[in-house]
């Protein structure tokens, strides 16, 4: 018989052998010691007149102990005329089929279509509010009430719009279930209308001038971390998306050129196309005053605990809020409105104005647009940043204040 000692010794001396060697314990258990210091259990047994083998695992990660209960789980099978490749073969097949699995599955398929972020929000919520109800069983097993039962969870936290993302997630995870031939129909269209309606409303926007300026005032006051404050700064003047400048990257801008501009790859867009951003002379000087406290590294609004990731996706809003703005009033996402809403009434081209939003169109018109408004992006970007700089004066001479 084995013993934890005697495995040791033999781990210790395959390093001088030329082939694996097998040390036997009994009843058909022995330890496969391969010449680079692995070792294996394997168990060999007969069914049906024929001798068979199967595996246990790794040693140390499964010890002696462990490896003879394994065994006399087997030898039991066997003795109910049961094959133990069979059970675990099914039981293989049961963890592909399972809720977890398939949702897995269907995240890795999706790394190439979706954002990261998008990702990662999927990811987050099935993991909370999925997985530990229902990951572990085969999707064919579950019912509609069951799933109902775990978005009912989500909804008692009163976040009744995660529990519809939740909940459309699940649908395309049971779709792809059938695309594979794992499940047989979806259960979530038996669950139309179970849920709590949700109230939809628009990302908070200020549009009219007078506030513009005033909140670009505030924004000139923020007085906490200097990149905090140039995002602040940078936001209304690229109106990108909050996730697309928290991730800006520093090989991404060109400030040596006539024409700043900063490019941003299709990976990282939600369109899924390449995406420029003229800088205006202004935009350009709020990057050349946040090099000298982020330019070593690879983001332009790095963390505060590591510089190896961004900034996180509540830090502008926290910043706003801290500057007296809540959420009714005012979000991150905001300035793309204030850009859309003010740049329409200044008379600037419609589509100049949607390509620069990167708002998703698939159009031959819209692909030619894209390569022929740059010059025009170019002007209306410095225009828009001279608007800006109007406004905010405006309403530093309001209140009785001097322009910076």
């Amino acid at each position: 018989m084995l013993t934890d000692i005697a495995i040791n010794a033999a781990i210790r001396a395959a390093k001088t052998a030329s082939k694996p060697v097998k040390h036997y314990d009994e009843r058909g258990l022995y330890l496969l010691v391969k010449p680079n210091g692995s070792a294996l259990w394997r168990f060999k047994f007969k069914f049906e007149g024929l001798e068979k083998l199967i595996g246990f695992g790794r040693y140390p990660e499964v010890g002696l102990k462990r490896a003879r209960d394994k065994r006399e789980d087997a030898r039991e099978l066997v003795a109910d005329s049961v094959n133990p490749s069979a059970v675990r073969k099914a039981a293989k097949l049961a963890r592909a089929d399972s809720v977890e699995a398939l949702a897995l599955e269907w995240l890795e398929k999706r790394k190439k279509k979706v954002l990261a972020s998008t990702l990662r929000r999927d990811r987050r919520r099935l993991e909370k509010y999925i997985f530990p109800t229902l990951g572990k069983r085969p999707i064919r097993a579950v019912e509609p009430p069951d799933l109902l039962a775990a978005l009912r969870r989500i909804e008692a936290l009163k976040i009744q719009d995660t529990a519809h993302r939740t909940l459309s997630a699940c649908g395309r995870i049971w779709r792809y279930a059938i695309s594979t031939g794992r499940a047989t129909r979806d259960i979530t269209y038996d669950l139309k209308g179970a849920l709590e309606a949700t109230v939809v409303t628009s990302f908070a926007p200020i549009t009219e001038p007078r506030r513009v300026g005033e909140l670009l005032r505030a924004l000139d006051g923020y007085s906490g971390q200097p990149s905090v404050r140039c995002a602040l700064k940078i936001a209304p003047l690229t109106f990108v998306r909050p996730g697309e400048l928290r991730h800006a990257e520093w090989k991404e801008f060109d400030l040596d050129n006539a024409n700043p501009i900063w490019r941003i790859s299709a990976k990282k867009m939600k369109s899924k196309r390449d995406h420029l951003i003229p800088l205006a002379t202004q935009t350009a000087a709020i990057l050349r005053e946040l090099q000298a406290h982020t330019g070593n590294g690879r983001y332009l609004f790095p963390s505060l605990r590591s510089g190896a990731r961004p900034m996180s996706e509540n830090t502008v809003n926290a910043a706003l809020r801290r500057l007296g703005y809540d959420g009714d009033e005012q979000v991150g996402h905001g300035f793309r409105s204030i850009a859309s809403t003010l740049l329409n009434e200044l008379g600037w081209d419609g589509d100049a104005i949607e390509i620069q939003l990167a708002h998703k169109d698939g159009t031959v018109r819209a692909i030619y647009n894209r390569a022929r408004k740059l010059p025009e992006r170019q002007r209306m970007m410095q225009a828009w940043a001279d608007h800006l700089d109007v406004l905010r004066a405006d309403a530093t001479r309001e209140r009785g204040g001097s322009a910076s």
